[in-house]
């Protein structure tokens, strides 16, 4: 069964869009030696099944507390995952960070983003087809509470793909 981590920073939506994923059939843990909770469930696709994970929020891949401990470990213990990197559209430069993380670590990875109205609602100009130009994966505005976008990032998992950081930096230029 097909794995997909539901990744982001703290409190940009993840745990609306896996109810909206799964259902809200859930499995609700404690990662391994922690107290740290993290939740499973199920989602049926086109020809396969896939188990969709909510993992703790985290700002970056470099861990400051034990629930980014946690989102670390499981990212690397789920190699050959696909990761939906939900990230709040109106602070895209701090989602942005996570994901450039994820990608240079070549994982397949669809870009979220969430909080769409909030981010139209504060006039912001977001540039998806630039961005996925630069990124090379898939980018869907969505807004979790209402499920706009759901569908598009069901359909763009299967144009997920590793792409290797190199790729970006010769884009886009180093980032510094």
């Amino acid at each position: 069964m097909k794995k997909i981590l539901l990744m982001g920073n703290p409190n940009v939506g993840k745990s609306v869009f896996f109810n909206r994923l799964t259902g809200a059939n859930v499995i609700e843990s404690n990662y391994p030696g922690t107290t740290v909770d993290y939740t499973k469930g199920y989602m049926k696709g086109d020809s396969k099944d896939f188990e969709i994970i909510d993992v703790p929020g985290t700002f970056s891949l470099e861990a400051k507390d034990k629930a980014e401990e946690v989102a670390v470990k499981m990212l690397e213990e789920k190699k050959g995952a696909l990761v939906i990197c939900v990230i709040d559209a109106s602070k895209i430069e701090r989602g942005l960070y996570l994901v450039l993380e994820i990608v240079e670590r070549g994982y397949p990875v669809v870009v979220a983003l969430n909080m769409w109205d909030v981010a139209e609602d504060k006039n912001m100009q977001i540039d998806i087809e630039k961005l996925k130009s630069i990124l090379n994966i898939p980018v869907v505005p969505t807004i979790a509470i209402s499920g706009k976008g759901f569908k598009e990032v069901v359909l763009s998992l299967k144009k997920a793909a590793s792409v290797g950081v190199n790729e970006i930096t010769e884009r886009v230029g180093e980032i510094k």
